[in-house]
């Protein structure tokens, strides 16, 4: 199961000159005093999300500022396995020290350079942090090292609470994604070939293990669940039948659903997997005797067990990113492109059969199971909806911005979803390399989706 806590080192940094008298040009008095603020401020306020590792000890009064003292940074980076690190420069700094340094981690550089605003009566300035920015920024270019940057700001202002928390998403984002286990249960519904994959390419590009299990182990599993965790399959039919208004149809199935749900739940743990993609509307009724899964598959993504409909290995990448780009606070939703809105031009259906986790339901809406499938439409707000796919091996993201409006009541899940211009999207949908099958999740995401890409070189952010 993915881990969305995200553990960051702070290294700052100054030049390396020789020590002169306070107040005066580049002494190493202001750079020091900086770095107990800014670092001293950075963990104080955002360890809600993120757990630091610093550099306490090292160097000169724990700034870094020579090779030697660059080494001591990476090997400890290393032994704490973060997975970012921030370069603050608390003076000019060392562009060659902090881009060996990045080089040597690997993991995804936010540069950050605190206002410059110590003057003396005499005009001396002691710290010309962001002038520095610029040279290391270089260095890390000549080395190919991809980075963010936070602008030029004090470390309390709001710029710098969006920068950094951007950075610390999208670092979220790039942990996950890579080497991440994606559980293949059963083949793709036969027609399906808009959801074939290269599952040689996922291993060689990303890291992304798929991990096949077939449904002779899934049948198996139906089998002895109800026995082996009796209690647990007690919980999910009683959440089934408390939270839905049912029709005649579906309280037949509701032990059968709830096995289903512990089933899935299962296997994410007993074969390590991060998210899941399964058949679904073509074999599960034909095996179990008329059984959906979708409601199972909408009560886990509630628990955090991520279910992608028709064996689309491609929206599971998505979902993982986007619920990633929440630090796992926001649930993704499965909502294919199905209909135009009747009277509305740049207003499109975002539908699934009826797979929408309880959460995600709109509060005036009554939430439904109609023959075990979930009807209810989804909540108000703004959404990211995204996809990525493949053509000839070069891999893609579309992210999208849309809002809900209102629309036609319907079957399944869904949301009626304005976008800026539909028809430009319809038609970078039909020219690719896309498929109806799209991610929504709350929020405006777009900007980690670009920043994101800049550290996963082999998928390129795509645009209307």
């Amino acid at each position: 199961m993915f881990n969305y806590r995200v553990k960051i080192g702070l290294i700052p940094m100054r030049r390396n000159t020789t020590d002169r008298p306070r107040g005066a040009s580049w002494n190493w008095y202001s750079p020091e005093q900086r770095c107990i603020q800014v670092v001293g401020y950075i963990k104080e306020h955002f360890s809600q999300d993120v757990d630091f590792v610093d550099t306490k000890g090292l160097g000169i009064n724990d700034l870094i500022y020579d090779g030697k003292t660059a080494k001591q940074a990476i090997e400890r980076m290393k032994q704490e396995d973060v997975d970012a690190i921030m370069i603050i420069n608390c003076n000019f700094g060392n562009e060659e020290a902090g881009a060996d340094i990045a080089k040597a981690i690997g993991k995804p550089v936010l540069i950050y350079a605190p206002l410059d605003e110590e003057y003396s009566p005499d005009g001396t300035r002691t710290t010309d942090s962001q002038c520095g920015l610029f040279g290391l920024s270089r260095q890390l270019q000549r080395l190919k090292v991809p980075f963010s940057h936070v602008p030029s700001c004090r470390v309390n202002e709001p710029e710098f609470e969006t920068a950094f928390m951007k950075f610390v998403r999208v670092s979220c984002m790039v942990k996950n994604f890579k080497g991440m286990r994606i559980g293949q249960v059963g083949p793709r519904p036969a027609p399906f070939y808009s959801v074939i994959y290269n599952e040689s390419e996922l291993l060689e590009k990303f890291g992304i293990r798929v991990v096949m299990i077939n449904f002779a182990v899934f049948e198996q599993r139906m089998k002895t669940t109800p026995e082996t965790h009796a209690e647990e399959v007690a919980k999910f039919a009683a959440y089934f039948r408390e939270n839905y208004q049912h029709d005649e149809l579906t309280p037949q199935y509701v032990e059968a659903m709830a096995t289903m749900a512990v089933v899935y739940k299962n296997l994410f743990e007993e074969f390590d997997l991060d998210i899941m993609a399964t058949e679904c509307w073509t074999a599960t009724p034909l095996m179990f005797n008329g059984l959906a899964p979708c409601a199972a598959m909408g009560a886990l993504n509630d628990l955090g067990y991520m279910i992608a409909c028709e064996n689309d290995i491609h929206c599971a990448m998505t979902m993982a990113l986007l619920k990633s780009a929440t630090l796992g606070k926001g649930i993704p939703v499965f909502g294919e492109f199905t209909v135009r809105h009747p009277e509305k031009k740049d207003t499109e259906l975002l539908w699934h059969c009826g797979q929408f986790p309880l959460s995600q339901k709109a509060p005036d809406c009554q939430a439904k199971l109609v023959n075990q499938r979930q009807w209810f439409r989804g909540k108000d707000g703004t959404y990211t909806a995204a996809r990525i796919d493949q053509d000839c091996g070069n891999y893609v993201i579309l992210p999208l911005l849309c809002k809900t409006t209102d629309g036609p009541d319907t079957n399944g899940t869904y949301i009626w979803a304005e976008f800026e211009n539909l028809m430009k999207v319809e038609e970078k949908l039909l020219q690719g390399p896309y498929i109806h099958h799209f991610i929504e999740i709350e929020g405006d995401y777009r900007d980690e989706i670009a920043d994101f890409c800049r550290y996963i070189p082999e998928l390129t952010r795509d645009s209307l």
